[in-house]
């Protein structure tokens, strides 16, 4: 799992960049909706585990699955919305609060209908769509610092987030109608129950008699009312799929998703409370051996993590978390050989083959700096705006003694981060160190144009300089 630091609206679009040994913290909803700043998780199984439930409503409303993404954001507040650029921001608090996976699935189909409706588009918006490339992949382990460990936390923070203000937006009552019926129809295409959505906002009907400042935000934007609910009733209950009931591996995946975010995102007596030593499922065992690594006892964590893989040992993702607990404890060939094996499992894992970059990176004999060097290049063929992937690589050029590279890298990622200052120089310096009309020349070359350079370095640069 990966949490970003707060993301803070720049108007101008503009990153900044955090120091090193900065420690972070999730911040809440409300405090979002204050200083517009949000934590955003990555996490190659929980993105998993909701693509493989949402995609086949994105199929059944005509959008592509690879091109929505979903964004989790760590928060504690039941809320959700779409933005431009088909994203849904989805906050850990509305996971933790869903029952089912089908009352997640409604909610998330209901976004959908705003997305596939096109609600998004008009006045004022615009700044919601700022974000489309501008999510940053930072060191897993971040929520260690939150448990007391931050020099485990901070080794892996590489910069704050950034992107245009994400105050989710407030629809009409229209609109909110035409997306529950247009979330009906999607999952009655998609072999779905409409039960889960109705239920969900039943379950949340007396949130209606708070004033806004006591509100969950989902239902400040998305207010429910009596006949919008019975509106919603009376038309899934008459759909050939309301009795649909959740699969047992949506059921089990789900459980998983929930005891993953607990472990990561809740202190060890929630987890202890919600999950206790007696309860010797799957997903308990998951949260609480998160938890003992949150806590930094990591040959616990370990021992906890090894169990468990014997009981399944081809599970990418207890691999992962075998990987980044011994990582974090300066284990790093064994971190390297344990996202190896992750790698093994789920080979097309873009934040799984930088978290083995990154154990390779710090290895760093020749082997493994190959190897971190072509897992990089895998990772950014998926995701080219992952700033740690770039940055990675511009540590293993370094490390290989390829200075050009390792500049042309660093100009990606500050390119990418939106720091065209920094970007232009380190493309200027990578220049003069290749030759002249080669690929990666030229790459350095766009960079420079794309970067805003004044008249006098574009003279400059027509000279060869």
């Amino acid at each position: 799992m990966r949490l970003s630091g707060p993301f803070r609206p720049m108007r101008d679009g503009l990153a900044g960049l955090a120091l090193a040994g900065l420690v972070l913290s999730p911040v809440s909803t409300a405090q979002a909706q204050d200083d517009n700043s949000i934590s955003i998780i990555r996490d190659t199984e929980i993105e998993h585990t909701l693509h493989e439930e949402m995609d086949p409503v994105f199929l059944a409303a005509g959008l592509d699955p690879k091109a929505v993404r979903l964004n989790l954001v760590s928060s504690p507040e039941v809320q959700a919305f779409a933005a431009g650029g088909e994203q849904i921001f989805i906050y850990s608090g509305l996971i933790l609060q869903t029952k089912t996976p089908n009352q997640l699935i409604g909610v998330l189909a209901h976004e959908t209908g705003h997305i596939a409706g096109g609600h998004l588009a008009r006045e004022g918006d615009l700044e919601h769509q700022a974000i489309g490339t501008m999510l940053l992949s930072v060191g897993l382990g971040i929520l260690t610092a939150l448990a007391g460990a931050p020099g485990a936390g901070a080794s892996l923070i590489f910069s704050s987030g950034y992107f245009g203000e994400l105050n989710a937006l407030a629809y009409t009552r229209e609109q909110e109608s035409r997306a529950d019926q247009a979330a009906a129809t999607y999952l009655e295409r998609a072999g779905l129950s409409g039960r889960g959505l109705v239920s969900f906002m039943d379950y949340f009907r007396y949130q209606e008699v708070f004033d806004d400042s006591r509100k969950y935000p989902y239902f400040r934007d998305h207010p429910l009312w009596d006949d919008r609910i019975e509106a919603l009733a009376v038309r899934v209950k008459q759909l050939p799929h309301y009795n649909q009931v959740d699969s047992p591996h949506a059921i089990a995946a789900f459980e998983t998703m929930k005891a993953k975010l607990e472990g990561f995102v809740d202190g060890a007596g929630q987890v202890y409370q919600d999950y206790p030593q007696a309860n010797q499922s799957f997903p308990a065992r998951y949260a609480r051996a998160i938890s003992l690594y949150r806590q930094t006892e990591p040959e616990a964590a370990l021992k906890a993590v090894d169990a468990l893989i014997a009981d399944q040992p081809r599970d990418p993702y207890l691999w992962e978390l075998k990987g980044q607990i011994l990582f974090d404890s300066g284990h790093t060939k064994e971190a390297a050989a344990a996202h190896g094996r992750s790698v093994e499992l789920d080979p097309n894992a873009p934040l799984l083959l930088v978290n083995d970059a990154q154990a390779l990176v710090a290895v760093g004999d020749p082997t493994s700096l190959a190897q971190a060097e072509l897992d990089l290049g895998r990772s950014l063929a998926a995701e080219p705006d992952n700033l740690l992937a770039w940055r990675l690589l511009s540590e293993d050029y370094d490390g290989e003694k390829r200075p050009g590279m390792a500049r042309l890298a660093a100009a990606e990622q500050n390119f990418y981060l939106g720091q065209l200052l920094e970007a232009r120089t380190f493309a200027f310096n990578a220049r003069k160190l290749f030759e002249k009309g080669t690929p990666e020349w030229r790459r350095a070359t766009d960079i420079i144009l794309a970067s805003k350079p004044t008249p006098q370095q574009l003279q400059a640069l027509g000279g060869g300089g």
